[in-house]
């Protein structure tokens, strides 16, 4: 019997798809988050990938650079040179000196210093800021918007005190953020994660997808958490654990919309902690290159006195980083690695998180005649 397709896979399948696939590389005008100012302070010279760009970053005078990662002269990566001179970098090979500012040939140490090749050359140079005890870094063509406009307002609250995990997993930036807002693989894969050892994870929810109320975000809300329920012809499930929220009630329910998760572009998800947690989970998917991303998680609280500080300090370094960033963001890193190349073959109702988010980039992402004014609308 001939199946037909819905709408959500039409959608996904036909020409509108054709700027989320040639995403792949990245969303280039946006502000991306590559390392922390404490880590570049302390090593000085840094290398990373956005978006196929291999960049230097620099810190020296208490200021942060970032320059295109190759001499010109052989190509050989300038993050093997060093700094010779205060606000430059020389090239390990030949000695080639470079204006880390500007980006201009301002010596050939081995050529001497009336060479007549300085002056002729300049390799690129990027935007770069610090937020957070973030460095971003700009990798567009058009001109830097304000770096404040790609990090939540939250986040530059001084009283924000920012816990920071950074990997470079395999994997494509765009599932892991269709991963990160999608809303059924929770209540599987995350089963088994002791983050939610002691809690009732649901079979399955009623949720609403919509803008935020400063339309800046795409919001999941959960309005009905089915904990249980029966299912003809299997029975039960998932199993009955006593110790769980919620254990030993048929087709138990829990309302509240107090778990939100929200996405953003050009790739950033926000989950505030449920009950009486009182933090919130972000992570940024940076594109690097054909094979890897950036995973930029963060933990974030505002506690309201040094007690409060401190405690927040201790709670994540005694067991949410282990638990939650590597525990359980670990196990979403593992299945972003095993996702083809390819569309769904066929979607289900949660995959309408997945179908918002793909809507998001083809219609809203910078630096195309489709964007649109900002306003976020949800996949129909």
């Amino acid at each position: 019997m001939e199946q037909t397709q819905t709408t959500a896979e039409r959608q996904s399948t036909g020409r509108r798809g054709e700027r989320y696939k040639a995403a792949k590389p990245g969303l280039r005008e946006y502000w991306y988050p590559v390392m922390t100012v404490a880590s570049l302070r302390r090593k000085k010279m840094a290398a990373q990938t956005v978006a196929g760009e291999k960049i230097l970053f620099v810190f020296d005078k208490g200021k942060c650079f970032a320059v295109h990662d190759q001499c010109p002269h052989r190509l050989v990566p300038l993050s093997v040179g060093r700094v010779e001179f205060p606000c430059h970098v020389t090239c390990e090979y030949h000695g080639w000196t470079f204006d880390l500012a500007s980006g201009r040939l301002v010596a050939a140490l081995t050529d001497g210093p009336d060479s007549p090749v300085t002056g002729k050359v300049c390799i690129k140079t990027f935007p770069v800021e610090v937020r957070a005890g973030l460095v971003f870094v700009w990798i567009g063509s058009g001109k830097p918007v304000p770096v404040e406009d790609d990090v939540p307002a939250e986040l530059l609250d001084p009283r924000a005190r920012i816990m920071t995990l950074i990997r470079r997993p395999i994997g494509d930036w765009r599932y892991a953020a269709e991963n990160g807002f999608d809303e059924a693989h929770g209540k599987m894969l995350h089963r088994s994660s002791w983050w939610v050892f002691f809690r009732g994870v649901a079979a399955w929810n009623t949720t609403e997808i919509k803008p935020s109320p400063d339309g800046i975000w795409l919001s999941r809300t959960q309005h009905k958490v089915q904990l249980r329920d029966n299912f003809p012809g299997l029975g039960w499930w998932p199993r009955h654990r006593f110790w769980q929220k919620g254990a030993g009630k048929s087709r138990a329910t829990l309302g509240g919309t107090d778990h939100m998760i929200d996405v953003r572009l050009p790739g950033i998800l926000r989950v505030k902690q449920p009950g009486r947690a009182k933090w919130t989970h972000y992570e940024w998917y940076v594109p690097s290159d054909d094979e890897r991303y950036l995973y930029v998680c963060l933990a974030v609280a505002w506690p309201k006195t040094p007690i409060g500080a401190a405690t927040w300090w201790l709670r994540y370094w005694s067991y949410i980083l282990w638990i939650h960033h590597y525990g359980f963001n670990g196990q979403d890193l593992q299945m972003v690695r095993l996702m083809p190349e390819s569309q769904p073959v066929r979607l289900f109702r949660p995959d309408e998180s997945i179908s918002s988010w793909r809507k998001l980039v083809e219609e809203n992402a910078r630096g195309s005649s489709t964007a649109g004014s900002g306003e976020l609308r949800t996949a129909g």
